[in-house]
């Protein structure tokens, strides 16, 4: 084991210009696990309620994912319904149900506390110190945010962010974190907080890596048919860190590699509802999309 992913495991309920779809599989640890799956054997730390499916559990350990982390709890699982306009980047929230999650505090089990990686992905800021306690090797941390954290706790995120060395953020959570509206001067204020890495995701427009001394930035795999965004920051970072786990080495080039996979693996996840995507694809896909994607931005 040597990569942690500590983040939700959900219900979505979700509206697009392509359809509906009611209560579907989601959540952000679900999604990064299946991402880095592509890659490494992930763990999940995270909670579900007794309704949630045993068969989806079972299609994520056929995927490679370590689930004695997930811990099955009396209640209902998290709940999400969104709704997205025409523009996939506008999307709105119409309700969510924590339920067993309004309670959880992560438990890090004995296997995975000798992982060299973890990902605490769109937690609340005070639990990271607990978690990162129970970790007994870590060499790389990496969080990721939500505009409600940044809203309602920002002392505790700004405390937090302090001791991570890697932040994903998309575009309007690196503006807010900053108060920079241009993205270079955005990437490097937050860098200069502490991170030693900091990955701003910039949805159909790619990503943007701020490292020490280098800038590197990705476009976008072209895709003509974006079913479903849920999710696909997620697989974006899942993807990315499962990528360094696999390679053991977090060097300049290992780095920019994953921003690239993390890139193709999150136009995977956009092109179906829910995690169908990145479900129905096999190594083989990404590896036709890695060597399609490196025509398209040679010259």
């Amino acid at each position: 084991m040597n990569l942690v992913i500590v983040g939700s495991v959900a219900f979505d309920t979700i509206e697009t210009p392509a359809g509906r779809r009611d209560r579907i599989p989601g959540g952000s640890g679900t999604y990064a696990s299946v991402a880095a799956s592509f890659f490494t054997r992930p763990g999940l730390v995270s909670v579900a309620g007794q309704d949630f499916p045993r068969e989806i559990l079972a299609l994520l350990s056929a995927r490679n994912i370590d689930l004695i982390g997930l811990k099955i709890k009396r209640g209902k699982t998290l709940a999400w319904h969104g709704l997205y306009a025409t523009d996939p980047n506008q999307r709105t929230t119409l309700k969510t149900d924590l339920n067993v999650w309004q309670d959880f505090q992560p438990v890090v089990p004995e296997p995975y506390r000798r992982a060299e990686i973890v990902f605490l992905s769109n937690l609340d800021p005070e639990s990271h110190d607990d978690i990162l306690s129970q970790m007994k090797k870590v060499k790389l941390v990496a969080m990721d945010t939500i505009r409600y954290w940044i809203e309602t706790n920002p002392e505790a995120l700004f405390e937090a962010i302090q001791k991570v060395d890697i932040l994903f953020a998309n575009d309007e959570e690196a503006r807010l974190l900053s108060s920079e509206f241009n993205l270079v001067r955005a990437g490097r204020k937050l860098q200069s907080s502490g991170p030693r890495l900091i990955i701003v995701k910039k949805g159909e427009h790619g990503a943007m890596v701020f490292g020490e001394k280098f800038v590197f930035s990705v476009v976008a795999n072209p895709c003509d048919n974006v079913v479903d965004p849920t999710g696909a920051g997620d697989a974006f970072a899942g993807a990315f860190l499962g990528y360094l786990a696999s390679r053991g080495e977090f060097n300049r080039r290992e780095i920019k590699k994953a921003a690239v996979y993390g890139n193709l693996v999150a136009s995977l996840a956009i092109e179906d509802f829910g995690l169908a995507g990145l479900l129905q694809a096999s190594p083989s896909d990404l590896i036709k999309r890695y060597q399609d994607f490196k025509k398209i931005v040679s010259f």
